[in-house]
């Protein structure tokens, strides 16, 4: 690791809803909204840009567990996700978690990630094939 993993570690991450990202078209519903599967891909992205500084080129992290959509967001708007590093428990992570639209909050909560040895993850899975 580059940086030591420390709580307060912040990260971000912006998407306008397009037609890639709505419910529709991600099989999450049948309404041209944004996906809260797009939702839950945001809010990680922006856990992943928190901790990025800390990792070498040796090792990632994986998501485990996300929590909460609140509200839909309509075609055109922007998506603001935050991500907060709350603990570190050994390689795993905690994170407060949150998006919103022009309008106000659309998500929150908690997001879990562990940090990972890249080959030697690959390497578990293709073993288990």
């Amino acid at each position: 690791m580059k940086v030591e993993l420390r709580p307060g570690l912040q990260g971000r991450a912006e998407a306008i809803v397009d037609t890639t990202n709505v419910a529709v078209v991600m099989g999450s519903g049948d309404l041209d909204v944004f996906a809260t599967p797009a939702m839950i891909a945001l809010m990680e992205q922006a856990a992943c840009n928190a901790i990025l500084p800390c990792l070498d080129s040796s090792t990632s992290s994986v998501g485990i567990k996300m929590d909460t959509h609140e509200a839909a967001t309509l075609l055109g708007k922007k998506i603001i996700a935050t991500a907060k590093l709350i603990a570190v428990e050994g390689r795993k992570l905690t994170f407060k978690v949150g998006a919103c639209d022009d309008h106000g909050p659309i998500g929150n909560g908690t997001h879990e990630r562990f940090i990972i040895d890249k080959a030697k993850f690959i390497a578990k899975l293709q073993s288990k094939r």
